[in-house]
């Protein structure tokens, strides 16, 4: 099937959603440069525009590309986009980090790249091996296959990167058919982690969870060792707690409670709830939203950037971006349900799970429900390496949702 017959059969209303966010981004982007010193050729809004080539030619690329070869070079692919992990440490750090790649003048981070590659390499382990869904243990190989890149990552460190790329791991087994039960267990040990801050919410949880487990009526092997096993968790949860770093428990103090730190952690959030909630329903209007151009909210372009929007353009822009991203997301579980191919509904379900995590986290921490994170906003946010594996994450889905002639 050649690149025509594709786009008369693809959805093509995908890639006008995206198009449709895209000038959103660029207009709040537009609005962040106006009266400043730096609305030129090295500004972010004229930056972005040019990385709107290479990332229109990932599009297409993933697109046109044909699905065996996907599938074909999935592991190699894996392993590769791993390695190149280690890239930033023979260039040197980038504000403290070692996320970026600089070649030439442009940089660019692998763990983009990872987080899709993550999710078409376990779509074909799990479309390939018809696994014995009902043993716990058919799903050790995919779990491990995900920690381990989510593991390297988190030592960048880039904790948020991190999460995204575990996200897809619980819908996926799901759509392929693991006991609800057996998801159960997974989600436990994180469940464990967050109510041992507190003694009452801990033994609540750890009666559920033993009362679970016991009716399940599993091997009293498999009940011992999930019920001591997260009871161990959740007492070395405070080892957890100090193996992060001063800024990352700092983030998660200040989420429950602001006024813990307003100057320093706290800061962000609060400005950013500031220019959300000053924006009322229709918003200060195009380029006069005074925490955006007074430069009160900071990372404004990448991270931030729904607060810009939220402060110029109100809440009922808001809501039209937030009713997109749902229509997109929904489209494409709707388009994997219907795939006959087991490989490509995975990887449809997969890419639909990273853009849905990394929305509700931006927008999440923008309004102070999650610790702030620095994730941008797919399509919106300022980022080359970001907007060029947005769209061949797009080209991907699209690519899958097309039927193979047989």
């Amino acid at each position: 099937m050649n690149l025509f017959d594709k786009l008369s059969t693809a959805p093509l209303r995908w890639l006008l959603y995206v198009l449709v966010l895209n000038i959103f981004g660029l207009i709040a982007l537009y609005s962040i440069s106006l009266g400043t010193a730096d609305f030129s050729l090295s500004s972010r809004f004229v930056k972005v525009l040019l990385w709107f080539i290479p990332a229109f030619g990932a599009f297409l690329f993933f697109f046109g590309i044909p699905k065996r070869y996907i599938h074909e070079y999935a592991y190699v692919a894996l392993i590769l986009s791993i390695v190149s992990l280690f890239l930033p440490y023979l260039t040197g750090p980038v504000a403290g980090t070692f996320r970026w790649v600089s070649i030439g003048g442009v940089s660019f981070q692998p763990a983009e790249v990872l987080k899709w590659v993550v999710v078409i390499a376990l779509a074909r382990y799990l479309s390939d091996h018809r696994l014995q869904l009902k043993k716990v243990q058919s799903l050790l190989i995919p779990i491990i296959a995900v920690l381990i890149p989510a593991v390297f990552i988190a030592k960048l460190p880039d904790l948020g990167s991190a999460v995204i790329v575990l996200a897809p791991l619980i819908p996926l087994l799901y759509w392929v058919g693991a006991r609800p039960f057996h998801i159960f267990l997974l989600l436990a040990p994180i469940i464990s982690v967050l109510t041992a801050f507190n003694y009452y919410s801990f033994t609540l949880w750890i009666i559920l969870l033993g009362s679970v487990i016991y009716f399940s009526r599993t091997k009293l092997k498999v009940i011992l060792i999930n019920f001591f096993g997260n009871i161990s968790l959740g007492l070395l949860t405070p080892l957890l707690w100090n193996s992060l770093r001063p800024y990352q428990q700092e983030r998660v103090l200040v989420l429950l409670d602001l006024t813990r730190d307003p100057l320093g952690a706290g800061y962000q959030v609060i400005q950013s709830q500031t220019a959300i909630g000053s924006g009322g329903l229709w918003g200060k209007g195009f380029g006069v939203g005074t925490q955006t151009h007074l430069k009160f909210l900071p990372e404004q372009e990448t991270d931030f950037i729904f607060s810009v929007i939220g402060e110029e353009f109100g809440f009922m822009m808001v809501l039209s971006i937030l009713v997109l991203f749902a229509v997109l997301v929904l489209s494409m579980v709707q388009r994997a349900y219907k795939t006959s191919e087991r490989f490509p509904s995975l990887v449809l379900i997969g890419i639909a799970t990273l853009f849905m995590a990394h929305i509700f986290v931006n927008v999440g921490m923008t309004v102070n429900l999650l610790p702030v994170k620095g994730l941008p906003l797919p399509f919106l946010s300022y980022g080359g390496t970001f907007l060029v594996s947005c769209y061949a994450m797009l080209g991907l889905a699209m690519n899958m949702s097309v039927e193979t002639n047989k």
